[in-house]
């Protein structure tokens, strides 16, 4: 976010926070704003002080991986990102943040020690894959119930890897087997993450090999990675010195210690508000029943500070690629296109692996081919932005077209885009071929 984040939130940016927060406190009496939109930018919203929760959560994490003040920099890492969250709007409001979030509140609580902890860890990753699954099945997309989601998935998603283009050329039998591994490795395979052993390590290795191979052909950032780490509560002490150097095992381990009555209490009582909370979640989905309040205070209070979140990634599969290019010109008649920085436009442009990387604007943008621009408010300022000219929000862009001055006109129109075949690829060196659609909005 440090890189990013002037362009996004700040005082010249896309969606200024501090334009927010002023929309808040015209509607908000007293201190309620700070808990209906928890975050420290109400204290200082100013550029300089966006850079620095940045670079203060850097400080404290890398306090806790250097096992200095752990708790109190575990704490911080919490506070500052939640106030990312808020802070940066559309742009953070992907559910990988939130599971962030809900592991980096765990982890406070797992420096004391307690065993509680080590399972509330193991019943997110469960709920979080069985989630994932459920979600597909429900949906009622087609796609994931006659297995041709992966059809379309690796041409579809927002930033595939240099392998996408390939797996996308895959037998089209293969891809229905793979959906049907899916399905098994969400549904089923998260009930094992609570048997003893063997079972548990098979679901382990099972959810590290969907996410790995997530890794290999789309760029998701920490989302799979974050997955992956989660899986190391699944394993014992023992089933990690048989797959890692004795060296590393050396370095990492600790003495084992009993946890205190106030360290299992505590613990106790966080378990009971996920627990309740999450019942009340799915009462209110089996029922449609209304909560008694002492229980939508708890489901407001855990949702706003992402305790506990509702997760389903992947509910729909979207069956083909519209991008947006954005051109300007001084005269209307000779345009020049922007450029971004990992998004498709140049049909020859290279995929990368850019992960745990997440270019906010760059997702944003495939989002908003999803909904009209009139939905879509963030997308009409990013392109008054670059009519003006914004330095912060140009240096989001691979390119700047207009070095000298802003340009007189703004115009994004859309195109469907889908990977080229291998002939077309090994003559022209073209991933994409494209075809225009249409005007999607007209600046003058």
């Amino acid at each position: 976010m440090a890189v990013q984040i002037d362009g996004l939130i700040g005082s010249n940016g896309i969606l200024p926070i501090e334009t927010r927060l002023a929309e808040i406190q015209g509607a908000v009496e007293g201190n309620r704003k700070f808990w209906l939109f928890p975050t420290l930018f109400w204290f200082d919203a100013s550029d300089l002080a966006l850079k620095f929760v940045c670079y203060a959560g850097m400080a404290a994490a890398l306090s806790v991986f250097c096992n200095i003040a752990t708790r109190s920099a575990l704490l911080l890492c919490f506070i500052f990102y939640l106030s990312l969250v808020y802070g940066g709007q559309v742009f953070m409001t992907f559910q990988w943040d939130f599971l962030l979030l809900e592991t980096g509140i765990l982890a406070i609580f797992l420096v004391s020690g307690s065993r509680i902890i080590v399972f509330l860890y193991q019943f997110l990753l469960a709920r979080f894959m069985f989630m994932g699954g459920l979600v597909k099945l429900t949906s009622g997309d087609p796609t994931w119930a006659n297995l041709s989601a992966l059809f379309y998935h690796y041409e579809t998603q927002p930033l595939p890897t240099p392998l996408a283009w390939y797996a996308h050329h895959l037998p089209e039998l293969f891809h229905r087997f793979c959906v049907g591994g899916v399905f098994i490795i969400e549904l089923i395979v998260p009930f094992l993450m609570f048997i003893p052993r063997r079972p548990r390590l098979f679901a382990a290795w099972m959810t590290i090999g969907l996410q790995s191979t997530i890794i290999l052909t789309g760029n998701y950032n920490f989302f799979n990675l974050l997955t992956i780490l989660l899986c190391l509560f699944l394993f014992d002490d023992n089933d990690l010195a048989k797959i890692l150097p004795q060296k590393f095992i050396d370095l990492i381990r600790v003495k084992n210690t009993v946890s205190s009555l106030a360290a299992t209490v505590s613990a106790g009582i966080l378990a009971s508000l996920i627990f309740l909370t999450c019942g009340s979640y799915i009462w209110v989905q089996i029922s449609g029943a209304r909560l008694f309040m002492p229980f939508v205070t708890l489901v407001r209070i855990a949702s706003t500070y992402s305790l506990v979140n509702q997760y389903g990634p992947f509910a729909t599969m979207t069956r083909r690629r519209l991008e947006i290019e954005v051109e300007g010109s001084s005269d209307g008649r000779n345009w020049y296109a922007y450029k971004f920085k990992y998004k498709p436009d140049n049909l020859k442009k290279n995929l990368r692996w850019i992960i745990p990387h997440q270019p906010r604007l760059d997702w944003q943008m495939w989002f908003a081919v999803l909904r009209p621009p009139q939905k879509n408010s963030w997308v009409v300022r990013f392109l008054f932005k670059l009519k003006e000219g914004s330095p912060a929000v140009i240096r989001l862009l691979a390119n700047n077209p207009f070095p000298r001055h802003p340009p007189k006109y703004i115009r994004a129109s859309l195109y469907r885009y889908t990977y080229s075949s291998p002939e077309l690829r090994a003559s022209t060196r073209e991933i994409w071929e494209r075809k225009y659609i249409g005007e999607y909005w007209y600046i003058k």
